[in-house]
């Protein structure tokens, strides 16, 4: 029987392996990985009070592109280099509640502690990412660590380059 969306996302932040397995098989919980990102963009957005109104809209749909870019540039990387075996979908899923933590970010408004606090969410978020890889696509650590490093690099840069065309960069950086 499939758990709720706040129960998976308890799991997806403590590191459980068995709630990666879980919303990798199942395929109706895609909706619910995008509901997750959608809140940890909301989150980000009040936590980070940056850009106003814009930059929050911003911020939201940016966190929406980058977590599909994300899944696409880890399936492309974790299946051609390193031999994993998942579909997009099962990334996008795994991903998706892999930021699960980021509901903290909305921590960012308090002075001080705040950017400590996004920092360690931000870290933290990479290590369930490593996690989400790992069991997608089926594979040694290393090889997710590899993978995460690659496809970040790459949404970093593809994200940028998209900021700079639609002069979102105070926006989202």
């Amino acid at each position: 029987m499939a758990r709720s969306i706040t129960d998976r996302m308890r799991g997806a932040a403590m590191l459980d392996v068995a709630t990666y397995e879980e919303v990798e098989a199942d395929t109706t919980a895609t909706g619910q990985a995008a509901i997750v990102v959608g809140i940890v963009a909301v989150c980000a957005a009040i936590g980070g009070v940056r850009g106003g109104a814009s930059g929050a809209i911003a911020g939201v749909l940016g966190a929406f592109f980058s977590w599909m870019i994300w899944a696409g540039v880890t399936f492309v990387v974790g299946e051609k280099m390193f031999g994993g075996t998942a579909t997009w979908g099962e990334l996008l899923r795994t991903l998706g509640f892999a930021q699960a933590p980021g509901v903290l970010y909305l921590l960012g408004i308090i002075p001080v502690l705040g950017t400590m606090v996004q920092f360690a969410v931000a870290i933290w978020i990479m290590v369930a990412g490593v996690i989400a890889i790992r069991q997608a696509l089926d594979f040694t650590t290393g090889k997710a660590v590899i993978t995460a490093i690659v496809a970040f690099l790459v949404v970093l840069v593809v994200s940028g380059i998209m900021a700079g065309i639609f002069g979102l960069g105070r926006a989202i950086f």
